[in-house]
């Protein structure tokens, strides 16, 4: 049996609290590991504390060294990892490694980032008691981070937070989700041989109550959740005087214009639609299609979905596996079910057996229904007509408390700019599915779908504080 130790300031230790993680295809034990209690948290924070003013002495050169190396060993044990991760995750093989890879690739972009952390001039003499005043403003590390991760991207969402942390010098403890901590305790074992200063990263498996401590622990001066909004928003009003970013998922749309070419477009709407089984914040969840094209692209994701390969996420031509677990899977059943009694009708799929939920495209929803109004994070997909207008489409898109991302099939530069302008979500894009994120970009949603920004440059200037010295 393999064990994992939990990582707390610079040590590898156990606790009483063992944690068994599943291999989520095969439902046997994979590994055991520990779930960190108040004490193990304590020393974690304590020793965030005492690296506190090593972390912020870091130079730009020696926070490039040490990102640059954790992202070459990723690199370098790219597949090792991503067997972990496929195990942990029941995520596809193809899916896992490109998760590694990117991983590393949010590491770089921190070490690049981290030579470019502002600074700023500012002349004060617009006012006549200001002549002769000016104003050098730096920005300085926030201080301790408590970051929070999903089981979905369980190494790269994880990252996400951490690479920024050490790129703005700032203290950081990650608590990743219970199901799925070991890619992240692999990443210890490469941090750990860094020279960043022990008590710079933490990584404890913690269970809800302990977790919790990092919301409203005060010594904490930010929280960056990602997960669902019915656990994020409460966090908001309990995390006290700290900063939060909250990323908090939603039930993407898609608009696919009279100007689209189905042929062109079909294998991303797929792919958007169902890979890792639209366990995937950004999942292409809502299609709305213009009725020039209803018909043949409602067929066409048929028929193309009915080609998708089902089996062990570790077999390379797998496409589609097990979800997270069977709770998740019998939600999602339920969901589905309780469209069809509402009047929704079932084009293909919509049957469960154990964790596996079959690839699911439903027509004739309605907002009132579970699947369209709220993240379904399961593989269905909910396909309707927009009456031929983008201002419909675009209506149809905005009709949900969600905003972070849709996409847009378009060969119109109007239409375009009427979706950049109009649609409310945190990102758009174009002649693709919503599904897609560069780790460089700006990456967060409006409404309920969550608070402030991550992508590595914009999570690195929430980790930082302005200061001005005038004279």
């Amino acid at each position: 049996m393999i064990e994992y130790k939990i990582y707390c300031a610079g040590k590898f230790i156990s606790s009483s609290k063992k944690l068994e993680v599943i291999n989520k295809y095969s439902k046997g034990i994979y590994a055991t590991s520990y779930l960190a209690d108040k004490e193990i948290l304590e020393l974690a924070i304590t020793g965030a504390l005492a690296a506190k003013e090593k972390c912020k002495q870091l130079s730009s050169h020696e926070k490039f060294i040490a990102l640059k190396y954790i992202a070459e060993e990723i690199e370098k044990n790219k597949n090792y990892l991503a067997e972990v991760l496929c195990i942990e995750s029941a995520k596809p093989i193809r899916y896992a490694i490109a998760e590694i890879e990117r991983a590393a690739q949010t590491f770089l972009i921190a070490a690049e980032e981290c030579k470019r952390l502002p600074k700023e001039y500012l002349s004060l003499d617009w006012t006549p008691n200001g002549k002769s005043k000016e104003g050098i403003i730096n920005y300085f590390p926030i201080g301790l981070v408590a970051g929070i991760s999903p089981f979905n991207f369980p190494l790269n969402l994880a990252v996400h937070k951490i690479a920024p942390a050490i790129a703005a010098g700032c203290p950081i403890i990650l608590k990743p989700a219970s199901s799925t901590p070991l890619s992240t305790l692999e990443l210890a074992k490469i941090i750990d041989r860094t020279y960043l200063p022990k008590g710079a990263v933490s990584i404890l498996p913690m269970d809800r109550i302990t977790g919790n401590l990092l919301v409203t622990d005060e010594r904490f001066n930010l929280l960056s959740f990602t997960g669902s909004p019915i656990v994020g928003w409460p966090m908001k009003a309990q995390c006290g005087k700290k900063k939060i970013i909250l990323e908090l998922g939603g039930n993407a749309g898609v608009i696919i214009s009279e100007t689209a070419n189905l042929n062109e477009i079909i294998n991303k709407c797929v792919g958007g639609a169902f890979a890792y089984s639209g366990q995937i914040c950004i999942h292409a969840q809502r299609f709305f299609v213009h009725p020039k094209h209803y018909d043949a692209f409602l067929n066409m994701m048929k028929i193309e979905t009915e080609k998708l390969i089902i089996g062990d996420p570790l077999k390379t031509e797998t496409q589609l596996s097990n979800m997270i677990d069977e709770a998740n899977a019998i939600r999602v059943e339920e969901w589905v079910n309780e469209a069809i009694v509402q009047g929704a009708k079932l084009i293909f799929g919509g049957k469960r057996s154990g964790s596996y939920y079959e690839p699911t495209i439903l027509i004739n929803t309605t907002t009132t229904m579970k699947v369209v109004s709220e993240e379904v994070f399961g593989p269905v997909i909910c396909v309707e007509k927009y009456d031929g207008t983008i201002e419909d489409a675009v209506k149809k898109i905005n009709d949900t408390k969600f905003g972070l991302q849709c996409g847009v099939f378009t060969n119109s530069i109007s239409e375009l700019d009427y979706c950049f302008t109009t649609i409310e979500v945190g990102g758009i894009i174009h002649n693709d599915v919503p599904t897609i994120r560069f780790d460089q970009m700006p990456y967060g949603g409006i409404k309920e779908s969550g608070l402030g920004r991550e992508g590595v440059k914009y999570a690195i200037m929430d980790m930082l504080e302005a200061k001005i010295l005038v004279k």
